[in-house]
This record gives C-alpha cells, structure tokens and sequence, in this order.
C-alpha cells in the first residue's frame, strides 16, 4: 500500500483562517508598494536635451564690421609679453596729480638727519657797543640785587654812602680800601651790575656811574644766650636787601 498524503482544502478538510488572514495582508502591503513605485516614476520629470543652437554666421561681422578671417588670423598669431613702460617716459598728468595727492595724504617721515651747511641759518653778526648818548633822553638803567645778606643795613649804608654818584673805576677803589666787612658784599653786586650792562644791553663797564644805591631791612634771625641765674637774653641777627643801578656817565637823569 502507498502512504497516504495530507488531505488539502479543496478535498474537503476546512482551511486555516488566520493563514488565510496574512496571506491577504501580505498582498495588500505588496499592492501598496507597486502603487507607490510607479507612482514615483510617473512624477520624476524627464531629462530634455538643450537643442543646438544654430551659429549666427556672419552677424557678427556686420555689426562690428571685423572681418572673421582676419580675426582668427590675429588670434593664431603668439602673442608678444607686456613689456614695462621705460623709465625716460614721462608720466601722464593725472597720475602726476593722483601721486602728488597720495603723497599728501601719507604723514611725512620725521627728519633726523643734519641738517645741510647750506640749511642752517647763518650765525648772528656782533654788533659794535652802543655809546650812551646814542640813547637820548632815556639812557638804560642795569640794576642788580643781592637778598638776604648777613649784615645789618645801617652797617651796609655807612659804605654804600661813599660811592653813590661815583664812577665804576672810583667805587671799585673805594670798596677795595674800606674797612669794614660788607665792603666785599658791595663789591660783588657793583661786579654783578656790571656784567649785566656789558652782556644785556651791551655797554662798556668802565664808562658806567653809580646812579643809585640802597640797604634795606631783611628780616631778622632769633637766637638766645644763656646768662646768670638761668636767664637768658635775645640775640639779634639781622640781614638785609642790598641794590644798585648804574647808568652811562654822559646820560644823566
């Protein structure tokens, strides 16, 4: 006897629902894909070839009146390299004008180099010394002042008195044999008005005068000494302001 097969559906046994079921889920997803695939071609536009357009021969040539054979002659020959302009060329105006601008507009450098021999400016001429009288009725009056010396001003007066109205030469001569100690301080202030008058206002010392002379009170310094019996007493150290104005003996005031 042969084995006996599996009995099928059509044969009379009942199917299975639930594979029946997959069966006609598989198909509709199967459906579905094919739908959207050829939709999918359907929607992607084709490619158009860009038609050749047909040259326009000999439009060009009539509207720039060139001739094409002497064109393409000219563009086959090499072509020579741009050679710089020569230095001994001169350069245009406008870029004359545009480099002179620039160059204004650029801050100059500053300058440390000396200055040339021709540069410099030419050293001033001495002049000769003016006499008095060359000043008229308002001759120069050269003054000079010493403060604070340590003297008193009635010591000061008793030696200045002696050379008011005197000449440079007699003041030096009487300041040089006086006997007291401020003759050296008034013989420093004559020397100091001197070398004013011969270096500001360019005269000559010996012919000058002494036209006025005066001490006036400094102030004075406190000090105390011991005494008998722990007392004590002030001392006075007094200073004073010495001046003096010499004047070209022909310009009297």
């Amino acid at each position: 006897m042969s084995p006996r097969r599996p009995a099928t559906p059509d044969e009379g046994q009942a199917g299975d629902p639930e594979k029946d079921r997959v069966d006609a889920k598989e198909s509709k997803e199967a459906a579905a894909v094919e739908a959207a695939v050829d939709s999918a071609r359907e929607a992607k536009p084709k490619r158009r070839r860009k038609k050749a357009i047909p040259e326009a021969e000999g439009t060009a040539a009539e509207a720039t009146g060139v001739d094409k054979a002497a064109a393409e002659a000219a563009l086959a020959q090499p072509t020579e390299p741009e050679t710089e302009p020569a230095a001994d060329a001169e350069p245009e105006p406008e870029a004359e004008a545009e480099a002179e601008a620039e160059a204004e507009e650029q801050p100059k450098p500053r300058r440390t180099r000396r200055r040339a021999e021709d540069d410099r400016p030419a050293a001033p001429v001495a002049q000769p010394r003016r006499a008095a009288r060359d000043y008229g009725d308002t001759p120069p009056m050269v003054r000079a002042h010493a403060k604070y010396v340590r003297t008193s001003a009635r010591k000061a007066r008793l030696v200045c008195d002696h050379i008011r109205g005197k000449s440079v030469p007699e003041a030096r001569a009487i300041l040089a044999h006086a006997s007291r100690d401020v003759a050296r301080d008034w013989s420093k202030l004559l020397e100091s008005a001197v070398a004013n008058a011969e270096h500001n206002h360019e005269l000559i010392g010996d012919e000058l005068r002494i036209h006025a002379v005066k001490a006036d009170e400094g102030p004075t310094l406190k000090r105390f000494r011991p005494r008998a019996m722990g007392r004590a007493t002030k001392i006075r150290k007094r200073t004073s302001h010495l001046s003096i104005t010499l004047t070209p003996q022909d310009g009297d005031v």
